[in-house]
């Protein structure tokens, strides 16, 4: 039985909040009051506008995969090390953005691997998709005859897991979108540029030539880290992005990153060896999607939306053995130590340290 401790519940440290916990699929966000948020910015001199909210963001080891989260044997509800590993890629990325000269982002401190101090964005509600190759989702429709992707007609003729001629932009809804009669009110849905820019309040974008600016920094961003990644040997094959508006120091509103960019959890990474050879081999969360569809009963369950309630049931029922999740921990370790350029140590106890290091040296911990 494997001595790792994983943090699978991150919604219930004691930080003292403003309101509830926000808890998403992996990550937990805790809303400081507005005293702590002052004292913080005071403190540590962030380079934010005094009146910023600030949050803190933990990340949990929390696997999920067709929108549900897998448990694993002997209580490893998670994969070890998996949280650093993402919070690790992300943070290195944003710092070569930042020395490249492109967008911000809403991270203001790293005071643990597994936490940020995060400041509020009103977030875009357009969840910003980049692929260079043709696989996944889009082999699979296309495979049936799809040409139209997002606003996009692909050629016919192409096989799977071909590398496009050019980066495609193929967003989809953040949340659920109302009262715009040709999308769907579900989340996660494919949109196209006309979409956004004819409804542009509708997906909170402040102008037509900010839509034209997300785009450029998706595009930006995509290559940038496609470029660091064949240094290393490694094949950058689609990606997610999301963006929001801050205020600068001068009360200029900007578009900026959040939420995470280039990590193992919301991009694919292939093995380029492998890939000249005719094989692919994930370094990304794909592996284990992939992993998923090949030993559950019915894998159209996890593939089709319609059957969600037997999904979610087959997800609650359906324990992983201890040495997948061990193998997953070794994709997201390996491949961060990889990209960052040293060996991501994980740590023994990240919920103790987390707390101890929030309130000796931040002050955040209420007190019984």
């Amino acid at each position: 039985m494997t001595s790792y401790k994983v943090l699978d519940v991150n919604d219930d440290l004691p930080i003292r909040t403003k309101g509830p916990v926000h808890s998403g699929k992996v990550r937990s966000v805790y809303w400081l009051t507005d005293e702590d948020s002052t004292r913080l910015i005071s403190e540590k001199a962030y380079q934010v506008p005094k009146g910023t909210e600030l949050a803190i963001m933990i990340i949990s080891d929390r696997i999920s995969a067709f929108d549900c989260i897998w448990q694993g044997e002997n209580g490893l509800n998670g994969v070890p090390g998996k949280g650093v590993a993402l919070n690790t890629v992300a943070a290195h990325w944003f710092k070569l953005f930042d020395q490249a000269g492109l967008a911000g982002n809403h991270i203001v401190d790293i005071p643990h691997p597994y936490v940020w101090i995060v400041r509020k964005a009103s977030t875009v509600k357009v969840e910003a998709i980049a692929r260079q190759y043709i696989t996944g989702s889009m082999w699979r429709d296309y495979s049936k005859g799809i040409r139209n992707f997002c606003g996009l007609e692909l050629p016919d003729g192409l096989t799977a897991n071909q590398k496009l001629d050019e980066v495609l932009i193929t967003p989809s809804t953040k949340g659920i979108i109302t009262g715009v009669a040709d999308i769907p009110a579900v989340d996660d849905v494919n949109i196209t540029r006309d979409n956004i820019l004819n409804n542009l309040a509708v997906f909170n974008f402040k102008s037509a030539e900010d839509v034209t600016k997300y785009e450029q920094l998706l595009v930006e961003g995509f290559t940038l880290i496609s470029e660091e990644l064949a240094k290393l040997g490694q094949i950058f094959v689609d990606t997610k992005f999301e963006f929001g508006y801050v205020e600068d120091l001068n009360g200029t509103n900007k578009l900026i990153y959040i939420d995470e960019v280039g990590t193992p959890d919301s991009s694919r990474i292939w093995d380029e060896l492998a890939y000249q050879d005719g094989k692919i081999v994930e370094n990304s969360k794909e592996g284990f999607r992939q992993l998923l569809i090949n030993n559950v009963p019915d894998s159209d369950v996890l593939l089709n939306k319609d059957r969600m309630p037997e999904r979610e049931q087959l997800a609650k029922d359906y324990i992983l053995p201890e040495s997948v999740m061990l193998s997953v921990s070794e994709t997201y370790v390996g491949i961060a130590s990889k990209i960052v350029g040293y060996n991501v140590t994980i740590p023994a106890d990240p919920r103790a340290e987390v707390i101890a290091i929030l309130d000796q040296q931040y002050g955040l911990i209420s007190k019984l």
